[in-house]
């Protein structure tokens, strides 16, 4: 019924050839649609994309992307030529254990509907970022594409990770029924100006940050951080991201996921001893071994992009967490400790 009805408003979709998608009318400026372009990752995404093309910035107060028939009102007043799909309900590890339901439902249903907007407004190419969480607990190092179906995702970021994981298997079917363009990213975890260091729900850097520049502020002598400091994690600056997401609008058309990374591992107690740095924080690392580790390992392949796009990090990780942190000072009105 949905799909009989769509066609008597818009014509079939699967009557179009790829290249109808694929192929933007002229080359150069494109009309796009950035969802969560207020947000911390899509910020940046906004500001790459606007060298080159006209930006539609949407935010929460634009539409509810968890109501549908909101969603597809805005898309039918916006009419973007191509969609970058960044809107999500995201943070740390403790937000995961909080709030299962919430992440999974709230980042599965905005997709949905952002993925039957673009179809019904014949959206020429849509992007989403999608998560390395979709990854199965136990992926070979460094994680190859093709290892995303080969178990479940750590438990705690399952089910984020699983409503990400659909939305990709949604857009591979949608390309095969409608003929759209629609590519899924696998994204590492990000870092950067403007990201969310709220203890309650941050990821792991910006948590360290505030952790270690309180400490020192406060001349407590030690920090407490979860987990036992084994696991291992990639991380990517939000500037190198914003550049790969907008390189793969214009160059990456395959069906297949493609994985977005800096390609460089680094357990959370290096990382914590090079936050603690960074800061110049002098004391102990209390590691709480009672609270959860995550994943115990996580780093991509990151070929298939460098092939694709052209594009490698640029930005290293010595170099983007002395940003970070100078960024957070400035922002709170303290003054950098180191």
């Amino acid at each position: 019924m949905v799909a009989e009805t769509h066609r008597e408003k818009k014509g079939s979709l699967a009557s179009l050839e790829m290249s109808d998608f694929s192929k933007f009318a002229k080359p150069g400026m494109m009309k796009v649609l950035v969802t969560g372009a207020t947000g911390f990752l899509g910020q940046m995404v906004s500001a790459e994309l606007e060298k080159k093309h006209n930006v539609i910035r949407h935010g929460s107060r634009e539409a509810n992307l968890l109501v549908q028939k909101d969603t597809d009102a805005y898309f039918q007043m916006t009419y973007p030529e191509a969609v970058i799909h960044l809107a999500a309900n995201v943070g740390g590890i403790g937000k995961n254990e909080r709030l299962p339901g919430s992440l999974a439902y709230d980042n599965l249903m905005m997709g949905l509907n952002v993925l039957k907007a673009c179809r019904d407004c014949r959206v020429r190419k849509v992007v989403v970022v999608g998560t390395i969480c979709s990854y199965p607990k136990f992926t070979p190092v460094p994680f190859k594409e093709e290892d995303i179906w080969n178990g479940y995702p750590e438990e705690t970021n399952a089910p984020y990770g699983i409503a990400k994981k659909a939305l990709m298997v949604t857009g591979q079917a949608f390309r095969k029924e409608f003929g759209m363009n629609i590519v899924h990213l696998l994204m590492v975890n990000l870092y950067g100006p403007n990201d969310n260091f709220d203890l309650n729900d941050s990821h792991v850097i910006p948590a360290m940050i505030r952790k270690f520049h309180q400490a020192k502020e406060n001349g407590n002598h030690a920090v407490a951080l979860w987990g036992d400091g084994s696991p291992s994690r990639e991380f990517l600056y939000v500037d190198d991201a914003a550049k790969a997401i907008s390189l793969s609008l214009e160059k990456y058309d395959s069906s297949e996921p493609m994985n977005i990374g800096s390609g460089s591992e680094i357990t959370i107690n290096a990382l914590a001893e090079k936050v603690q740095s960074v800061v110049g924080h002098r004391g102990e690392i209390v590691w709480e071994g009672s609270r959860p580790n995550g994943q115990p390992r996580r780093c991509l392949d990151v070929s298939r992009a460098e092939k694709a796009l052209g594009w490698k990090a640029s930005t290293s990780l010595d170099e983007g967490l002395a940003k970070t942190y100078r960024w957070w000072a400035e922002s709170e009105g303290k003054k950098c400790l180191s």
